[in-house]
């Protein structure tokens, strides 16, 4: 059986573009095809915003694999394209984080999904609206779309033009 993942690629150090393609490859041969991908999006740091422009990008991947082997996988290319993990919300080579896997609500010392800050943030939602506006989340039984409505993020988003898609 083939499960549907969601994931939030972001970098803003190094070459942040860069390091998304790569991760992006790495995610399509590792972990499940790409069946479609969201533009880039800028935006302003979050959580600890003294730190450079992020750059994210949302996924949508058929994998065979569970929810746990997921988040090794993308842990593991995490590693393999250099991050190291020193602070929460810290500036960071490369980020891979599990949004949505099916509509599964999972909750563990390791994975907790749906992302738990998804209708926090506008640099997730955006690019999610983007692929998956009516994707109900299965916490809050909302669509992408509504929590963007309802989000109270303020911070910058901005769309990079589509030639710059990975």
């Amino acid at each position: 059986m083939m499960n549907t993942i969601y994931i939030l690629l972001g970098a803003n150090l190094g070459d942040p573009l860069k390091q998304m393609r790569s991760a992006y490859h790495l995610l399509n041969k590792k972990l499940g095809k790409v069946i479609v991908s969201s533009s880039n999006y800028e935006s302003a740091a979050w959580g600890i915003e003294d730190q450079p422009i992020y750059y994210n990008q949302v996924l949508c991947i058929e994998t065979q694999y569970t929810a746990i082997e997921s988040l090794s996988i993308c842990q593991e290319i995490e590693h393999e394209l250099g991050r190291v993990r020193k602070e929460k919300w810290g500036a960071r080579i490369i980020d891979v984080d599990i949004l949505y896997y099916n509509n599964a609500i999972i909750s563990t010392a390791t994975l907790t999904v749906p992302h738990p800050y998804i209708h926090l943030r506008n640099f997730t939602l955006l690019p999610l609206i983007e692929i998956a506006p009516d994707y109900i989340h299965p916490n809050f039984n909302k669509t992408n779309k509504q929590l963007s409505i309802d989000s109270v993020d303020k911070l910058f988003v901005k769309k990079i033009n589509s030639y710059e898609k990975l």
